[in-house]
């Protein structure tokens, strides 16, 4: 899509990443497992390795609402609070097992003064993702709900699909409640928007996961 961040802008390469093993230690978390919540101190980055992360805030309803694209593999998080110096404002769960490298506040920013280039792609996250959330914003004011659930589905689909002759798989499981929370609407209307998808053909299903995509025919939902 035309205006979807370039994907070198969201992601360390190999250099990056190997500068962040050697100075964290690697953990793992199982489904479902909050890594930081609300009010917690931030004095943790975090060098996501394998599976994907969503981070959220909770309404004063009780109802998870996501603030930002899912986190996904060769991606730092818990970035800005941490940066600079306040509690956390958002929760990070992961989706399915993830492995991650953490590394102390102290110890990022010693290298960052040491590697300018580490400086240089953390600015460039950091704007890649003021974007990103502007671009959010302006979808859930201007885009119906049709719209944004299937630009969010495209957009996986760029970050975590795996291309195949036979669309683009995803492999995703995730709830119709989740996924309504990050495409601000009802969890019943996006169980009904995916059964409108699935009889046209534009996804596939396999139980409850999202298994493939097919972005030229969702394209035409995003108006």
């Amino acid at each position: 899509m035309s205006n979807s961040i370039p994907r070198s802008n969201l992601v360390l390469n190999d250099m990056e990443k190997m500068i962040i093993r050697k100075a964290g230690i690697t953990v793992h978390y199982p489904g479902k497992h909050t890594v930081f919540a609300v009010g917690d101190i931030s004095d943790r980055v975090y060098l996501i390795e394998n599976g994907w992360v969503n981070i959220y805030r909770i309404s004063t309803e009780g109802r998870k609402v996501s603030v930002g694209s899912i986190r996904n593999p060769g991606e730092l998080m818990g970035l800005s609070e941490t940066i600079l110096g306040i509690n956390r404002t958002c929760f990070a769960c992961t989706i399915g097992n993830v492995s991650m490298v953490m590394m102390s506040k102290q110890t990022f920013e010693q290298l960052m003064e040491e590697h300018s280039f580490l400086s240089i792609k953390v600015a460039k996250l950091l704007g890649a993702r003021m974007r990103e959330a502007e671009g959010i914003n302006y979808e859930l004011v201007c885009r119906q709900a049709p719209g944004r659930l299937a630009l969010m589905l495209m957009r996986m689909g760029e970050r975590m699909g795996k291309q195949t002759n036979n669309g683009t798989c995803l492999n995703l499981n995730i709830t119709h409640e989740e996924i309504a929370n990050m495409v601000g609407t009802s969890r019943q209307t996006v169980t009904s928007l995916l059964n409108t998808f699935k009889q046209e053909k534009s996804v596939i299903f396999e139980g409850r996961a999202i298994r493939v995509i097919f972005p030229d025919k969702l394209a035409k939902w995003v108006v």
